[in-house]
C-alpha cells in the first residue's frame, strides 16, 4: 500500500532478527516514493538510504555512508538506538502511528539479533551439565557480540586471529576510494617511464650484427607502457567496481529477495574458504614470475654478457656501457620486475574474487522462493546482467593485456625497425601489396607463454560466469555478443605473427574491444520486461 506517496509495508511481527527484516524492507523499497500506479521505485540502494535519512530534518548530524552500508552488509553489526528512530520514520513513511509501530519492531528485531549472536557463541554443553555453570563461559564471550550487535557505529571487523593473504587481499580491492587501485599501478608505471629516462633507456636503437636498426627503448614496449598505464588499471577498476557493487549492494539485494536464503554463509566465508589457491598465486606471480624471472632473463645474462632471449631495454648495458652501467641496469630492471609481479598478483586475485562472486550469486539465486521470485523478478535480472557487464568489462581488458604482452614478445623477433612500421608493413603488405614477408629470429620469449596463461584464464573466469549467469535478454543477444567479441579478440591474439595481414583482423577486434569497454551493453538498450535470469 502507498502512503503520502511513498511505499508502506505495515509490521508482520514475524519473529525476524534485524538482517533478515531490513534487508527485506531494502528489497521491496519500504518507505520509497511511488510512481503513479502506487508501485516503489526500486529498493534502497546505500547512496538512497543514506540521503533520506539525512533529509530528515530532526536529524541535524545526518549518517554516514558506511553506517548505512554495514546495515547491507552480512556482518554482526546491529543498529543503534538513535538510526533505529531515523529508520523508522523512513519505513513509517513519516506517520507518527506507523512510526511508533515501525520503531517497536525494530527494536524487537534488534533485541532477537542480540540473541542469536549469543547463542551462536555459546560453547556447546553436555546434557550432564547445570545450566548455571554454562552461562558465565558463554557471558564472557558475549561481551564483544552484544557490543558488535547493538553499535553500528563502532567498527564492523571482527577480532580475527592470524593473518589471511585471503583477506588482505579482498580488502585491498573492497576498501579506499575507486581511484585508489587503477591510480596506484598508473603512477607506478609513470615512475618507471620517469626512471627510464633518466637511466637513457626509454628510446635507443640497436643493429644485430651489423643490420637494420630496431628500436628496443622502454618507452616503446606496449607490455610496459600500455599494458600498465591503460589496461591494467582498467581491469583492476572494472573489476573493484563490480566487487564493490556486490558486497555492498546487489548481494544484499538478492538476499532479501529471497527472504534470507543464503545470508548465513557470507562473502567474506566464501573469500576465505580458498586461502590456498592465493597463496598459490601469490608464490607464482612473485616467486617465479618475478625473482626467478629476473634472476635467468635478466640478471643472469647481465652479469655474462648476453644469453638466449631476445635484445631489449633490458641489456643496453651489456653493449652499450657508455648509456647505462650493469649495476644500474639490473637494479632498474629489479624494480621493473617487482612492480610487475605485484601487478599480477592483483590481476589474478581479481580474477579470483570474480570467480567467487559468480559463485556466490549462482548459490544465493538457487534458494530463491518461488512466491517470492514473482514477487521481485527484476531483482535477480538486474543484479546477473549488471554483474556480466563488469566481467565482460574485465575480460576485455585482460584479453588486451595479453596482446600487448605478445606483441612485443614477437616484435623482437623480427627485423621491423620499430613496432609501429612492423604493424603498417603487415598491414600494406597486403591492401597494396607492398612490403617484405615475416621473417623472425630464433630467440626464446618467455612473455609469449605467459600472455598464453592470462588468455586460459581470463577466458576460463568469463566462459564460467556466462554459462552460471544466463542473461535471456533480447533473445540473447547480449550473451552472444559478448562472447562473439571475446572469441574474435582471442583469434586474433592467437594470429600475432603468424601470416601476413595479422594486423587487420588485430585492429578490428581491437575496435570492438575498445567499444565493448565503453558501451559494455553492446547497443542492446534497456532491459526488456520480459527478461530472465536463469541460473544452472
Amino acid at each position: 500500500m502507498s502512503n503520502r506517496q511513498r511505499f508502506y509495508v505495515p509490521p508482520d511481527g514475524d519473529g525476524k532478527d534485524f538482517k533478515t527484516l531490513f534487508n527485506h524492507l531494502a528489497a521491496a523499497g519500504a518507505g520509497r516514493p511511488v510512481d503513479e500506479h502506487g508501485f516503489p521505485q526500486g529498493p534502497w540502494t546505500p547512496d538512497l538510504l543514506t540521503e533520506a535519512i539525512s533529509q530528515i530534518d530532526a536529524n541535524q548530524a545526518g549518517i554516514e555512508l558506511r553506517t548505512v552500508q554495514l546495515w547491507f552488509q552480512d556482518n554482526d553489526k546491529g543498529i543503534s538506538p538513535d538510526n533505529i528512530r531515523w529508520l523508522a520514520r523512513i519505513f513509517g513513511c513519516d506517520n507518527p502511528e506507523a512510526t511508533s509501530a515501525w520503531q517497536v519492531e525494530l527494536s524487537s528485531s534488534q533485541t532477537r539479533l542480540i540473541a542469536q549472536r549469543r547463542q551462536r557463541r555459546q560453547p556447546p554443553a553436555s546434557d550432564d551439565q547445570g545450566k548455571d555453570s554454562s552461562e558465565e563461559p558463554a557471558a564472557a564471550g558475549d561481551d564483544t557480540i552484544v557490543l558488535e550487535a547493538i553499535d553500528d557505529r563502532s567498527s564492523d571487523v571482527r577480532p580475527v586471529k592470524g593473518f589471511s593473504l585471503a583477506r588482505k587481499s579482498e580488502a585491498i580491492f573492497g576498501g579506499g576510494s575507486f581511484l585508489d587501485l587503477p591510480a596506484s599501478v598508473f603512477a607506478g608505471a609513470i615512475a618507471l617511464g620517469f626512471m627510464s629516462v633518466f637511466l637513457g633507456v626509454h628510446s635507443i636503437s640497436y643493429a644485430e650484427d651489423n643490420g637494420a636498426l630496431r628500436q628496443v627503448g622502454f618507452l616503446w614496449a606496449p607490455n610496459w607502457t600500455l599494458l600498465f598505464m591503460i589496461f591494467m588499471p582498467l581491469f583492476l577498476g572494472f573489476s573493484r567496481e563490480i566487487l564493490t557493487y556486490w558486497k555492498n549492494e546487489g548481494r544484499a539485494q538478492l538476499v532479501a529477495s529471497n527472504g534470507g536464503a543464503g545470508g548465513d554463509d557470507g562473502w567474506r566465508a566464501k573469500v576465505e574458504a580458498s586461502p590456498l589457491t592465493y597463496w598459490a598465486v601469490f608464490l607464482v606471480c612473485v616467486g617465479f614470475a618475478g625473482i626467478f624471472q629476473w634472476i635467468s632473463v635478466r640478471l643472469i645474462p647481465l652479469l655474462e654478457g648476453g644469453g638466449d632471449y631476445a635484445f631489449d631495454w633490458g641489456f643496453i648495458g651489456i653493449l652499450r656501457p657508455e648509456v647505462v652501467s650493469i649495476a644500474a641496469e639490473a637494479i632498474f630492471t629489479a624494480l621493473a620486475y617487482l612492480y610487475m609481479c605485484l601487478c599480477f598478483y592483483l590481476f589474478f586475485v581479481g580474477l579470483i574474487l570474480i570467480y567467487t562472486m559468480v559463485y556466490d550469486y549462482k548459490n544465493i539465486r538457487r534458494l530463491v522462493n518461488t512466491s517470492r521470485d514473482r514477487i521481485f523478478p527484476d531483482i535477480g535480472r538486474s543484479i546477473g546482467e549488471r554483474i556480466m557487464r563488469g566481467i565482460f568489462r574485465c575480460t576485455l581488458s585482460g584479453v588486451l593485456i595479453a596482446i600487448c604482452m605478445k606483441l612485443q614478445a614477437i616484435y623482437l623477433l623480427t627485423n621491423s625497425e620499430n613496432i609501429l612500421e612492423w604493424l603498417t608493413q603487415d598491414f600494406t603488405s597486403v591492401v597494396i601489396g607492398q612490403g617484405h614477408g615475416i621473417s623472425l629470429h630464433d630467440f626464446t620469449a618467455p612473455t609469449q607463454y605467459t600472455s598464453l596463461l592470462i588468455i586460459l584464464v581470463t577466458c576460463f573466469v568469463f566462459v564460467s560466469a556466462l554459462t552460471q549467469i544466463k542473461i535471456i535478454a533480447d533473445g540473447g543477444a547480449s550473451s552472444m555478443k559478448m562472447a562473439a567479441i571475446i572469441a574474435l579478440l582471442v583469434v586474433s591474439y592467437m594470429t600475432i605473427g603468424a601470416f601476413q595481414g595479422f594486423s587487420i583482423l588485430l585492429g578490428a577486434s581491437v575496435l570492438l574491444a575498445i567499444y565493448g569497454l565503453l558501451d559494455p551493453r553492446l547497443g542492446s538498450g534497456p532491459k526488456s520486461n520480459g527478461a530472465r535470469v536463469i541460473v544452472s
